[in-house]
């Protein structure tokens, strides 16, 4: 189980990211790459986590002392420590356990840089193990069922995740040689 929501964790990673940043700062950025689309997060929802994340203790407010325009006094938010370990630990467990076509994951491959390269390749490392169990799992249901034998609409149900599984598999092991490859140039 998760100690935070999707949208916890993508607002911990913007956070992160700008240092400091106003709901209005966070809105523009979650525009700008998508965030809206992919991983279903309104603005109402963007608010209401950022009171939750300070509930917990993961982020700060304070105001911002600029005003502009004749609205209040923007708040702006920053990472506790709690919240930056809080990331990190969210980040390497969706990187690394999270199923294909996981938004998690999806988070987590965009929190990168809040992680040491070594940890981002260990938990992809771990996750090509999940993917694996997870393939071999549904392979020996489909193959226990009549693999071929069985009529088209129930072999889809086997071959297309044992699909999805595999594409998912090449592309994390893409991921990791680049990964590596970074890792050497650096050394």
């Amino acid at each position: 189980m998760n100690q935070i929501s999707n949208v916890e964790f993508m607002l911990l990673q913007l956070i992160a990211e700008c240092n400091q940043a106003s709901g209005y700062d966070i809105n523009k950025l979650i525009d700008q790459r998508g965030f809206r689309e992919w991983a279903n997060i309104g603005t109402t929802s963007v608010y209401a986590g950022l009171k939750k994340l300070n509930h917990k203790g993961l982020i700060e407010s304070e105001d911002s002392g600029e005003k502009s325009g004749k609205g209040p006094m923007p708040i702006r938010f920053v990472i506790t420590e709690a919240g930056m370990a809080t990331l990190r630990n969210e980040i390497i467990n969706g990187l690394s356990s999270s199923r294909e076509r996981d938004n998690r994951f999806d988070l987590g491959l965009a929190a990168l840089p809040f992680i040491d390269k070594d940890e981002a390749i260990e938990a992809l490392r771990k996750r090509q193990v999940v993917l694996g169990e997870a393939l071999q799992h549904i392979r020996q249901k489909y193959e226990s069922q009549g693999s071929i034998r069985l009529p088209l609409y129930v072999r889809a149900l086997f071959l297309h995740p044992m699909s999805l599984i595999e594409s998912e598999q090449a592309f994390v092991a893409k991921i990791i040689n680049e990964l590596v490859e970074e890792t050497r140039d650096h050394d």
